[in-house]
């Protein structure tokens, strides 16, 4: 993170606006500070959206993974059978 882009809760109460346009402009967060300590990250809404669905795909891989190691698997030829047939059934 640039120091340009840490700011004190003061500068932000402030200048509000023109942090949420640059947050807008240039999808860089802001670290913001009370007492000289690091207290918030403010960031654009379309990179917290993509961070959300990174770690849901994350989450999902964990999951998986964590089935497999539970030896929660069905073979690859039992599922397609199981489809094929459904299909079958369904029409």
């Amino acid at each position: 993170m640039r120091p340009a882009n840490i700011k004190p809760i003061s500068y932000l109460k402030a200048n509000a606006a023109e942090v949420l346009q640059n947050l807008a402009e240039n999808r860089e967060p802001f670290l913001i500070t009370q007492n000289g300590e690091a207290r918030a990250v403010m960031q654009d809404i379309a990179t917290y959206e993509s961070t959300q669905e990174t770690l849901a795909l994350l989450k999902i891989l964990a999951l998986g993974n964590q089935e497999i190691e539970e030896g929660k698997t069905t073979p690859i030829a039992n599922v397609a059978r199981r489809l094929r047939s459904k299909k079958i059934a369904d029409k």
